[in-house]
């Protein structure tokens, strides 16, 4: 293996150690990353830390200044507004792109993995299973710069997510109003009718915008952060955007 094939898989290393805890919520939105710290702690040198939060940052994950160092970005309600906005537009865009060309078999999964979103019960199955699904939909696509775009909105945004799973895990009527839209999807999709797929995603995207809203405006701060398990680059947007 050359020398910069080997730095590049220790800060991908790195990232992902960086990644996985602000998903479980050990890095906190605002709280600060120390770079020697965690480079001594993983036994790099500071080069593969620093190339790591680069490329958090490009991910919307992490924020750099000079002379600051380096932070879990922290976003507000009104950040939230227009990345929801945007995920309304372009998510059934991509969807679009990708129903046509699933496959039976990919169908099947997106069936699969609805069904797993319908049976949850616990609160910290919902990220993984809502992942999934979502990948699912995706499978088919073939436009990589969307895909790409979408990946960054659904970084941007993971911080949002953890809170939408409490509300919605506590509150029955709101999971019975996303279990139908989920059904709604999946008749459109088995029929191929790509028109009403995508006009189903974008409601249950602006169903939750609304619930977001509703619960930035009860917190003291206007703030929505927090960290969930949906800060990895889902597979949909990772095997395509690097081609």
């Amino acid at each position: 293996m050359r020398g910069d094939e080997a730095s590049d898989l220790i800060s991908d290393r790195v990232a992902q150690t960086i990644v996985d805890r602000i998903m479980r919520g050990e890095l906190k939105a605002g709280e600060p990353i120390r770079q020697d710290a965690l480079a001594a702690e993983l036994g790099v040198s500071r080069i593969p830390v620093r190339d790591a939060l680069r490329a958090l940052e490009m991910r919307g994950l992490v924020a750099l200044r000079a002379n600051a160092g380096a932070r879990v970005v922290s976003r507000t309600a009104a950040d939230m507004d227009m990345s929801y906005r945007l995920r309304e537009i372009l998510e059934p865009m991509l969807l679009a792109e990708s129903v046509p060309n699933l496959t039976d078999a990919q169908i099947e999964h997106i069936a699969a993995a609805k069904a797993q979103m319908d049976a949850l019960e616990e609160t910290e199955d919902y990220l993984p299973r809502s992942r999934e699904f979502h990948v699912s939909l995706f499978s088919g696509h073939r436009s990589p710069l969307l895909a790409y775009i979408v990946n960054w909105l659904w970084d941007t945004t993971h911080s949002y997510r953890v809170a939408y799973a409490r509300m919605s895990m506590a509150d029955s009527e709101r999971m019975a109003a996303m279990r139908a839209d989920r059904e709604q999807m999946m008749h459109a999709i088995r029929a191929r009718d790509v028109d009403l797929a995508c006009r189903y995603l974008a409601i249950h995207i602006v169903r939750t915008r609304h619930a977001l809203h509703r619960y930035a405006a009860a917190r003291p701060d206007g703030e929505a952060s927090g960290a969930d398990d949906e800060a990895r680059s889902p597979d949909w947007a990772e095997s395509d955007a690097h081609a």
